[in-house]
């Protein structure tokens, strides 16, 4: 089965064109790599184009609603052509060798396979020790009290099934539509597994989740999950 890699990227000049020669020299499966350019104010888009001419499969995406995250996924989203679908992040933290094992789940029957960090075999290096435990504890609670079936519902690193994207309708406009995604999913009738997955924080440029600002989004989605379940 041939993939979407999906990267979205905004002011990446310092990461974008290592990360997609390495995807391309590590990714050893049938792909086309959709690169989404967010808005960029620095040469990150020109650097896509680059990239473009040596290597035949990666295409440029503009992200042409409003930037931000979850919009620039929903480009990426919209222009891929293949079965099944995956959005890398631009500053190389995610581990490229889970997308082999996602792919195996994906064939096995599931429609979503998430990336996880918290599970048996996955690791989180770096970063923010409250980010860490506000996605750790939200993703187990989910886990253990609805039955979600991911420890970690809030990382963006997951698989899907085209006709998962085009069936759920998210209302997001940042960083939690990788939540939204999976458990308006899950209420659905989709079926999702995990995989562990390692995650570092990145080296380079600066990154735009504010943990503040978008934590009462989370919440939301959090207690949106939990009334659904009652309800």
């Amino acid at each position: 089965m041939k993939i979407s890699i999906v990267v979205p990227a905004h002011n990446e000049s310092e990461n974008i064109s290592g990360l997609i020669d390495k995807i391309e020299a590590s990714v050893d499966l049938p792909h086309e790599l959709i690169v989404v350019d967010d808005h960029s104010s620095d040469n990150t888009q020109s650097l896509i184009r680059q990239a473009c001419k040596r290597h035949k499969n990666v295409r440029l995406v503009e992200n042409k609603l409003s930037g931000g995250f979850a919009n620039a996924l929903r480009a990426g989203f919209a222009s891929a052509s293949c079965e099944a679908v995956v959005p890398v992040m631009g500053d190389l933290c995610d581990d490229l060798g889970t997308v082999k094992p996602m792919l195996e789940k994906i064939n096995e029957g599931y429609d979503i396979v998430c990336g996880s960090r918290y599970m048996r075999g996955g690791r989180r290096m770096g970063g923010s020790r409250l980010k860490a435990f506000l996605s750790g504890v939200g993703g187990s609670s989910l886990y253990y009290l609805l039955g979600i079936p991911t420890h970690d519902i809030s990382n963006a690193f997951k698989m899907y099934r085209k006709s998962v994207l085009d069936s759920v309708k998210p209302d997001s406009t940042g960083f939690e539509i990788s939540m939204e995604i999976p458990l308006k999913a899950h209420c659905m009738g989709f079926k999702i597994t995990e995989v562990p997955t390692s995650w570092k924080e990145r080296e380079k440029g600066k990154s735009n989740f504010k943990v503040f600002k978008l934590l009462p989004r989370y919440i939301k989605l959090y207690l949106w999950a939990i009334f659904k379940r009652k309800g």
